[in-house]
């Protein structure tokens, strides 16, 4: 089955919802840039939780990047999302290997180290919204749990999770998001706080078997879910040669002669693919003409 996110409410629309499985997104980033497994552990809860706060966005150019900076080996991290969940991402460290935590668990917060997290919401305005904050842990669901009620104002409960399998690939990935609106009585924030303390982690529920909607079930199942809709999640890179192309255009004729001069040639890299484009002396001196 392909990945997709359930958005739905609950209790009289006083709670939101959002679950996901992005078992095959998470797979393709692995894929694409090799990451080691606490990069791919890192990279895909930054995708799954770039994918639901994509499907959270209200215009079709809409767009959610959320950038990670911290000192630790991995470097960081930029994972990205349109309003239809279509993400792409890269870490800046892709081979990190640190021992696992106590518990057996792969130690994001290690390889991320302190820094800040920072979100861009393009929302089609002269200047996009950016939100910055500390990392509160490293382990990235805690920071977008910090995140929404920051600078959102929306207190937010948020569940990330990935597990690797012994080859390295991704063996499950998903999330959840739980947001209470402001009409939320206290007596079901108190209980959903309660019920979150004894919910097992999501890649659990997904090894399982479990989908998107039994996860939905057993966080609010007593508070008569509604489902809104379903949101496919797909790993796509936009990038292309005719892009690479304008991108060295826009460098500028004078800047485009000295690499000529230079270096007789030009390769670009895109990083969310890590394919590479290539620019021979000929192709240079074509794109002085146009």
């Amino acid at each position: 089955m392909s990945d997709y996110i359930l958005r739905a409410t609950a209790a009289n629309g006083s709670v939101r919802l959002f679950v996901a499985d992005t078992r095959q997104t998470v797979q393709q980033a692995f894929e694409y840039h090799n990451t080691s497994p606490v990069m791919s552990a890192a990279l895909g809860r930054a995708l799954t939780a770039v994918a639901i706060m994509g499907s959270m966005l209200k215009s079709e150019k809409d767009l959610v990047t959320i950038q990670i900076k911290g000192d630790g080996p991995g470097g960081g991290l930029t994972v990205t999302s349109n309003s239809l969940s279509e993400v792409k991402g890269y870490v800046n460290n892709p081979i990190v290997d640190l021992p696992l935590k106590p518990n057996g668990k792969l130690d994001v917060q290690a390889a991320l180290g302190f820094g800040t997290l920072t979100v861009i919401m393009d929302l089609g305005m002269k200047e996009p919204y950016i939100g910055n904050i500390p990392l509160v842990s490293g382990e990235i669901a805690e920071d977008i749990t910090y995140y929404f009620a920051k600078s959102e104002q929306t207190p937010s409960a948020v569940a990330l999770g990935v597990l690797v399998d012994r080859d390295y690939s991704i063996k499950e990935a998903g999330g959840f998001v739980i947001q209470m609106m402001p009409d939320a009585e206290d007596e079901i924030i108190t209980a959903l706080e309660e019920k979150l303390k004894t919910v097992e982690p999501v890649t659990t529920m997904l090894e399982k078997g479990m989908t998107p909607e039994d996860i939905l079930n057993v966080l609010v199942g007593e508070w008569q879910p509604k489902i809104l809709d379903k949101v496919p999640v797909n790993y796509v890179c936009n990038c292309s040669r005719e892009r690479v192309e304008k991108a060295l255009i826009a460098i500028g004729k004078k800047e485009i002669a000295k690499i000529i001069e230079e270096d007789g040639k030009a390769s670009l890299h895109c990083h969310f693919c890590n394919k590479d484009y290539d620019f021979s002396k000929d192709d240079l001196e074509r794109l002085l003409t146009l």
